[in-house]
């Protein structure tokens, strides 16, 4: 089966600075799985979402969508692309426009790639809402009328109003407190279920990594250092950098 996205010996080094951020990563991901990207702050996990989401072009090596190299100035596989992989973003009040009511936010995406009108949009916008725990009058209401929850719940709706194949969350739940960011997780794994979504995660929370991803990739310092089954990267690490990670978490004294 070929993967639906591939990094092949992707490395990023910003314009200015004398290091790689990202070196020598190389990386599938398969239709409808589950990926979680985990590392301290600054190990490139975010550089990595970034490649992969075309927002960043590597310096070095290749990336891969649907086997063929995803180059930004081919507008039709752009297009495809576009379509095929949405982004949900770490902050739920930051990445919704406060000025725009929600039927436009989540509307925009179908808009934007050219496969609804206004009037077209309307039903997909509702059944998207509906599909994320909300009711049918949030269109009418702007992102400061509802909670941390509720707005990453449309931002949840607004990255698969248009069906997409690939979803890439960027630390999704960081930003919730802790009943709400269950409520959160629940629905991104009934979303996957449901939908055959292909899940690529940033997380920090372990916790979190194992009850959503089946495969796991560490990295340290730009590279990735283990890959493997969740259950087989968090439950029994080879590398020491891993196994440094999973003691760094905190637990209550018993």
């Amino acid at each position: 089966m070929t993967p639906v996205l591939e990094l092949k010996d992707a490395a990023v080094r910003y314009r200015g600075t004398a290091v790689d951020v990202v070196r020598d990563v190389s990386l599938t991901v398969e239709p409808g799985e589950s990926l979680a990207l985990v590392g301290e702050s600054g190990a490139g996990k975010t550089t990595l979402l970034r490649l992969l989401l075309g927002l960043t072009r590597p310096t070095a090596g290749t990336v891969r969508f649907d086997g063929a190299g995803l180059e930004p100035r081919d507008r039709e596989q752009m297009r495809r692309f576009r379509r095929s992989v949405q982004c949900v973003f770490q902050d739920p009040y930051s990445s919704l426009d406060p000025s725009r009511r929600v039927g436009a936010i989540v509307a925009e995406p179908l808009r934007s790639l050219g496969l609804d009108t206004r009037s077209t949009a309307a039903p997909k916008v509702a059944a998207a809402l509906e599909r994320v725990g909300l009711q049918a009058d949030a269109v009418d209401r702007y992102p400061h009328e509802f909670s941390g929850g509720q707005r990453q719940r449309i931002a949840i709706a607004r990255a698969t109003v248009c069906d997409p194949r690939v979803l890439l969350a960027d630390e999704p739940v960081s930003a919730l407190d802790v009943t709400t960011r269950v409520k959160v997780v629940d629905l991104l794994a009934e979303l996957k279920h449901e939908r055959g979504l292909t899940l690529v995660m940033v997380s920090h929370d372990l916790s979190v990594v194992a009850s959503l991803c089946e495969r796991t990739a560490v990295l340290e310092r730009g590279r990735v250092v283990e890959l493997g089954a969740t259950s087989q990267v968090l439950g029994a690490p080879a590398h020491p950098y891993t196994r440094r990670l999973i003691e760094s978490v905190p637990r209550l004294p018993v």
